[in-house]
């Protein structure tokens, strides 16, 4: 499928067909760049961590330059795993389940895929998924 999508002009509408071809491929496209900014940042921290890279002689330097690095390495954890639930995403393009509940298998809204692209799951979905987490934590 090579659909090529101008994502600063197209815009998925419910009066489409839902996950037709242009849906698809604008996921796609949102998908592809998503993960595109985010490898490109964990490259900039990389270069920023080689040049931080330098032994401070005050001890407070130190402790302050090691905590910085510490909250960049998690937050390029946790972007690492956002990696793959994008890759997974992507995957469910290519197999026709992208943009349908896990749970249900009813559509998930176009709204919520163009929020939150990497969405498995309906609004009603998700909030009793959260209900029973909360209901365990809870207990």
């Amino acid at each position: 499928m090579s659909e090529k999508i101008d994502l600063s002009s197209y815009v998925p509408s419910e009066d489409e067909e839902f996950m037709n071809g242009n849906q698809r491929a604008y996921f796609r496209a949102k998908l592809v760049a998503w993960k595109n900014d985010i490898l490109r940042e964990a490259r900039e921290t990389l270069d920023h961590l080689a040049e931080e890279s330098a032994n401070h002689p005050d001890l407070a330097d130190r402790a302050s330059s090691e905590t910085d690095r510490a909250i960049e390495l998690r937050a390029r954890d946790r972007q690492r795993k956002l990696i793959s639930k994008i890759d997974a995403a992507l995957q469910r393009i290519e197999d026709g389940t992208y943009g349908y509940c896990e749970e249900t298998g009813e559509p998930i809204g176009l709204k919520r895929l163009d929020a939150r692209p990497i969405a498995t799951l309906s609004i009603e979905a998700q909030e009793r998924h959260e209900r029973r987490e909360k209901v365990y934590r809870d207990e």
